[in-house]
């Protein structure tokens, strides 16, 4: 059986940052498209909770799975059916999802897009991620912000490529519940669907998650959207939510510690300043607070001045909303996707870490051959971010090399100074494959990088 095709979006790639680095009226036109902005970036009313404190839910979830299963497609047929349910969700076309011209252009989604909704049971922020193999990077930052997934297949296809290494990436950055949506049910049988019902369920033991109680369900994203009545259509997409709504749960947020937001994308409000976005990680953050930016050798004040939550000003945002971010005294060239906004002098950024990695298999995806015990040099991804990094292992005397399936300490040498949080998951990549996942244990004193050539640094013993 063939398998699927690729996965998830969030808000925009670095791409966008680099395309706005002058003020003009394209960079306008963005903001309203993102947050709905007006020149002045107002205060309006809010169509959800008001304070930090309220306790109401939300749930970080996300499509997945192999490009041209029809990610995009069920992400816009969930907003149009709660829209007809309830004011507090809105319909978002596939055409404002992959809203990018290079994405209409090849007919896939490229950069990570979020969306808001409401069901009777909680609120979501929805996370639409790439599924193309060369998208992976933004397909990491979107999913790792996700407390759940929804693993979209075609029944016309089973699981495919991506399909596996979407779920090795979701199981690295630590989700633990998948539902699965078997698209496209209504142009096969019904032997066909329980064959990729099955053969999901393995992958997904094989992986590492639940694949026996994992729940699935048939249906057609695109009759869903065409407003289709039929069982494959529109009674799909709720019963779908009601999974989701019953399976996945709602983390503990941490709403007290420092704010932390890592940044997924950056652009320019004419008149106003530099806006921010992404998913706040813990604490709550609040109008005028003082902060700094941090990550790529920078360390930079600056104050909160507006913020907004799916296109309503807030006066205070909580841990795990999706926010936009106007930050004070700081020009758009200054900042990076991957960047980190957090509460004043609460961080600190190192180009030197500890850490526990491991060295995946070839059947998990990883490489054959062993891996040497110094000077190893490929990219790391880690919450947002991606950057060059070079590992060097603490290994029992006598040994000379890491053998697949094995753990290991490790000491983390970045290209440039990043914040990395002490237990803060990362993956390194190497041809395409994820090779090593692991945990920070430690932040180091920083070391010099001569003329940014990691292969001569000098590591202290």
């Amino acid at each position: 059986m063939r398998g699927i095709n690729n996965l998830v979006r969030i808000i925009l790639s670095g791409k966008s940052i680099n395309a706005q680095r002058s003020y003009s009226e394209k960079f306008y036109t963005l903001g309203n498209k993102l947050l709905n902005l007006s020149p002045t970036f107002g205060i309006t009313s809010r169509r959800f909770t008001q304070n930090a404190d309220d306790t109401e839910t939300i749930c970080n979830v996300g499509t997945i799975g192999h490009v041209d299963h029809g990610k995009t497609t069920l992400t816009a047929a969930i907003t149009k059916v709660l829209s007809s349910e309830n004011d507090d969700s809105k319909y978002v076309s596939y055409g404002e999802i992959d809203k990018a011209p290079e994405e209409k252009a090849r007919g896939i989604t490229i950069n990570i897009a979020h969306v808001g909704y409401r069901t009777k049971a909680r609120r979501y922020a929805h996370t639409d991620c790439p599924g193309h193999s060369d998208f992976v990077k933004n397909m990491i930052s979107g999913a790792s912000q996700m407390d759940g997934a929804i693993l979209v297949v075609a029944a016309t296809d089973g699981t495919m490529p991506q399909t596996r290494e979407h779920l090795l990436l979701a199981k690295q950055v630590g989700i633990k519940e998948i539902v699965v949506f078997v698209n496209k049910a209504d142009i096969a049988d019904m032997e066909m669907l329980e064959l990729v019902e099955i053969e999901t369920r393995e992958l997904l033991t094989d992986i590492g998650f639940d694949g026996i109680n994992s729940p699935v369900v048939y249906g057609s994203a695109l009759r869903a959207l065409q407003g289709d009545m039929s069982d494959f259509g529109v009674p799909s997409v709720r019963k779908l939510l009601d999974v989701v709504d019953s399976y996945i749960t709602t983390p503990t947020r941490d709403y007290k510690s420092p704010f932390i937001l890592p940044i997924d994308n950056a652009f320019t409000v004419p008149g106003r300043g530099t806006v921010v976005v992404g998913t706040l990680k813990q604490g709550t953050l609040k109008k005028n607070a003082n902060a700094n930016l941090l990550g790529f050798d920078e360390e930079i004040p600056t104050t909160i001045g507006d913020i907004q939550i799916f296109k309503q000003s807030v006066l205070e945002a909580k841990a795990g909303e999706n926010v936009g971010v106007l930050i004070r005294g700081i020009k758009i060239s200054r900042v990076q996707t991957g960047m980190l906004l957090c509460a004043a002098n609460s961080l600190s950024v190192s180009n030197h870490y500890a850490a526990q990695i491991y060295l995946l298999t070839k059947r998990e995806g990883g490489r054959k051959k062993p891996m040497q015990a110094s000077g190893y040099i490929q990219p790391l991804y880690s919450s947002t971010w991606h950057i060059t990094c070079r590992v060097d292992l603490k290994l029992p005397d006598g040994t000379e090399l890491l053998m697949p399936g094995e753990h290991a300490e490790a000491r983390l040498t970045l290209m440039r100074k990043m914040p990395f949080l002490e237990g803060q998951a990362f993956t390194i990549r190497e041809n395409k494959c994820t090779v090593i996942t692991g945990i920070v244990t430690k932040q180091l004193d920083s070391i010099p990088v001569i003329n940014r050539k990691l292969k001569k640094v000098q590591l202290s013993k």
